[in-house]
């Protein structure tokens, strides 16, 4: 979405975000905010491409909204957060994490939160809550991009990634190219690291997702075996479920977090 299209989305909407860049000499981190920063987090990281935007009607959800502050971020290499003072793409993952952990400095309330990541997101929050245990009581993961052996390339990538035709394509488009093609790389660097995960996890997919392969899904369940995890297919929804199924997301965030072991696979 361009600035204008933005300000139009947001013209007649009773809610809106405000903006706020956490800046350090490495990087400049754009965060949109709804709601009272007396309320726990729930931090938002989007996928490749995208940008805070994608949370939109996240934010207008008033019911979330009497609960959490909604700290929505641009990862690194997006829209307007950069690394080293230029937008180029950030492929690492532990990169990505540590910088977008900064973005709880935005909430007061000392409290633990949620964290929540979409396709290429859902890796880079699970790290940050291996990380900061202290700081989430429950990760969700929606379509997460897990397994480094089902990465699914499009026939057009490598001329993106290697042609010329690259120079003409939108920032975007490149940096997720160019995060594609490591993130096998970086997927597998983080295998080991999924024992450290103690924060309870929801995992939800849509079973005719055309981004990220279902086999994900299932590969959730082994690196999660015997942790407190819940996993949920959609039936009939791609790949975009906070837009597909978005009431099922909100009762996900409202409700506690999954308290016992379970490899059993939900249908809904």
């Amino acid at each position: 979405m361009t600035k204008t299209q933005i300000s139009e989305y947001y013209q007649d909407k009773a809610i809106r975000p405000t903006y706020f860049t956490i800046e350090t000499d490495s990087f400049k981190l754009f965060c949109a905010i709804a709601g009272a920063d007396t309320l726990p987090p729930l931090l938002v990281i989007h996928g490749a491409p995208g940008a805070w935007y994608g949370s939109r009607n996240l934010m207008e959800d008033t019911a979330i909204l009497q609960h959490f502050q909604i700290i929505a971020v641009d990862r690194p290499g997006y829209d307007k957060s950069t690394f080293h003072n230029k937008r180029k793409a950030v492929t690492g993952i532990a990169v990505q994490s540590t910088i977008i952990y900064e973005a709880l400095r935005l909430n007061r309330s000392r409290q633990k939160g949620i964290i929540m990541g979409s396709s290429y997101g859902g890796p880079i929050a699970a790290l940050i809550a291996i990380q900061h245990p202290e700081s989430f009581y429950h990760v969700v993961m929606l379509a997460p991009a897990l397994d480094p052996n089902n990465e699914k390339f499009w026939w057009f990538h490598k001329y993106i990634k290697h042609g010329p035709v690259k120079w003409l394509l939108p920032r975007f488009i490149r940096h997720a190219t160019d995060e594609k093609f490591a993130h096998v790389k970086e997927l597998k660097q983080l295998l080991p690291l999924w024992s450290m995960l103690s924060t309870p996890v929801t995992v939800v997919q849509g079973d005719s997702d055309n981004i990220v392969p279902t086999a994900n899904l299932l590969f959730a369940t082994k690196l999660l075996k015997g942790k407190p995890a819940r996993f949920i297919s959609l039936h009939g929804a791609g790949h975009l479920v906070r837009w597909q199924r978005p009431e099922l997301v909100s009762n996900i965030l409202l409700n506690p977090p999954p308290s016992a072991a379970s490899d059993e696979i939900i249908v809904k």
